[in-house]
């Protein structure tokens, strides 16, 4: 349609852009590296409409105006999922049945009444794991008290966990007919959430390791959003001048789901009246640059954000209204 000459409408018109990092992804891995600095309404290509509503990078579409009346931050609470590297692994477990007593590689085992269990021929186990099945099996271990493994190295299929069992010496690999007897015997192997919590903290850092926040959500080690709000400073620039900086603690998001349950974390009560209003509008004018900034000051805290695992979405929300030709 063609423009009305001389009449333009304003209209209540929010414009929005987003970080996104994808599921089995660290932020890292789409944060520019190291860069402790994320940009927004910068890049707006190859993003789909949940994730942006701008055509062109800092810049409002055609000679619109825009009067910023708030400015929000959401980020998204979704569960994390893990990819398949790095491996996880731990040595010396003991190979027990199912209530925890000890089996030898004779097949016995210990207690009175189960036969001639030789201690001196207990049997461990060297276990092997992808990231997402030891994340699986502590999600199993928090939810029953022990999560369970089958101590037969053949049994399961290529995405099983890696076991190796030996002597206690830890060093002889059983041969095939002792590993037929412990298998037949029950054998497994317990594992408890404290020693899956300590076999992920172990990895390094910098081999894809989660952040302390998502191995052990909501208990005792904060959470992501926590982690993320009250360590970042978000800044509005609009042409290269500053507008407002504050810590990001101060854009409520006046956004997203709520509820009372302890185990569930906001930013915000979501509703729209729940965020920062500007004291007096900031104006955007036609083909002016603007966008948003946060930043992580601390080196240490920048390390741990960048091992979050996604999926994660943050948004950054200008609302407000946008002054427009009338077609």
């Amino acid at each position: 349609m063609a423009v009305v000459q001389g009449i333009r409408e304003k209209v209540h018109l929010p414009i929005y852009d987003s970080f996104h990092v994808k599921s089995k992804e660290q932020l890292r891995d789409v944060a520019n590296g190291s860069s402790s600095t994320l940009k927004f309404f910068v890049d707006v290509q190859r993003k789909t409409k949940l994730e942006t509503n701008l055509q062109s990078a800092s810049l409002l579409p055609h000679y619109n105006t825009f009067e910023a009346r708030a400015m929000r931050v959401v980020i998204s609470d979704l569960p994390p999922e893990f990819g398949e590297e790095p491996k996880v692994k731990g040595e010396g477990f003991d190979v027990t049945d199912e209530e925890g007593n000890r089996i030898d590689f004779d097949g016995n085992i210990e207690g009175p009444r189960e036969g001639d269990f030789d201690r001196t021929k207990a049997v461990t186990a060297d276990i092997t794991l992808s990231l997402n099945r030891v994340m699986e099996l502590l999600a199993e271990a928090r939810e029953t008290g022990e999560a369970v493994l089958l101590a037969d190295p053949a049994a399961g299929l290529a995405d099983e966990p890696e076991v190796t069992l030996k002597r206690i010496d830890g060093t002889t690999k059983l041969t095939d007919p002792e590993i037929k007897k412990v298998v037949d015997a029950g054998g497994v192997i317990l594992l408890s959430a404290s020693e899956l919590e300590r076999l992920v903290s172990d990895l390094d850092p910098e081999s894809k390791q989660p952040p302390q926040e998502q191995i052990r959500p909501n208990d005792g080690a904060g959470t992501v959003i926590s982690k993320f709000i009250y360590n970042t400073v978000t800044t509005l620039y609009v042409g290269e001048k500053i507008m407002i900086q504050m810590p990001t603690w101060f854009f409520p998001a006046g956004a997203g789901p709520y509820s009372e349950a302890a185990k569930f974390t906001t930013h915000g009560e979501p509703s729209p009246t729940a965020t920062f209003r500007f004291a007096e509008p900031i104006f955007i004018d036609k083909q002016q640059n603007f966008r948003v900034e946060i930043e992580v000051p601390d080196t240490e805290v920048l390390k741990g954000i960048q091992q979050i695992y996604g999926p994660l979405f943050i948004w950054v929300v200008l609302d407000g209204y946008m002054v427009r030709d009338v077609q």
